[in-house]
């Protein structure tokens, strides 16, 4: 895990913090794969800190089902399976129905300017079948049109599953590159904002959500054979 001194521990954030983040990080982002083996003493020193901390930091991220710890083995990377994918996405759709009405009844000129111009940023990078780009303007352009709800509870709710929904958009946008539909339904999303319409938008964003879940479904399932039949040769 690629973590320098000058990333580490800030006066402001506890060590255990900084390095449950750090590791929370690198699982979600593949740095650290599906069965990886995190040594204590290894990433100990490769995070410049105590191993007290460290413990505390695999405590935190065995609760969310990050790690578990195996016999003999130790603290080990968790695969993501297919009731992670239901659930993140059912949390997902379920905050987004909450809002979609708040986001009707607050969408002003300067909204709609925002996300026009993300949608023309998308739209380029759509033609050029950048993924990589994509998914960041992906997760932008969902992020502001949920900022215009203002709900700042239900906000900090989705912001705690921030980093597994950029995960699993990530799974999914490879497809959207060639699902040229799913991209088109941002569009018809910003129409709809426009027309005020939110009964067609919570219809049309519980679609776009099920086909992303559905993608995210379809490569686990692509990934846990490949990683099954990697197992079988290693025995």
């Amino acid at each position: 895990m690629s973590i320098t001194p000058q990333e580490m521990p800030t006066k402001n954030k506890p060590i255990r913090d900084v390095a449950y983040e750090k590791i929370k990080h690198a699982i979600l982002t593949g740095e650290l794969p599906a069965g990886e083996r995190i040594i204590e003493t290894v990433y100990a020193e490769k995070l410049h800190i105590s191993r007290t901390p460290l413990r505390e930091a695999f405590r935190r991220l065995e609760q969310e089902g990050l790690v578990k710890y195996e016999v003999r083995r130790g603290v080990i990377v968790r695969a993501f399976t297919v009731d992670d994918v239901e659930e993140i996405y059912t949390i997902r759709n379920a905050l987004m129905m909450l809002i979609i009405p708040s986001i009707i009844e607050r969408v002003n000129d300067q909204d709609i300017e925002d996300l026009k111009k993300i949608l023309n940023t998308m739209d380029i990078s759509q033609a050029e079948g950048d993924a990589d780009k994509l998914a960041v303007q992906n997760r932008i352009f969902h992020r502001r049109m949920e900022q215009i709800s203002d709900k700042k509870r239900i906000l900090r709710v989705i912001d705690s599953q921030e980093e597994y929904i950029k995960m699993f958009s990530a799974m999914a946008i490879a497809s959207i590159v060639t699902r040229t539909t799913a991209h088109q339904e941002h569009h018809e999303m910003l129409g709809l904002l426009v027309d005020r319409n939110g009964q067609e938008l919570a219809s049309l964003m519980s679609h776009h959500l099920a086909d992303s879940k559905a993608t995210c479904l379809n490569m686990l399932a692509q990934r846990q054979s490949t990683l099954a039949a990697q197992q079988g040769k290693d025995r």
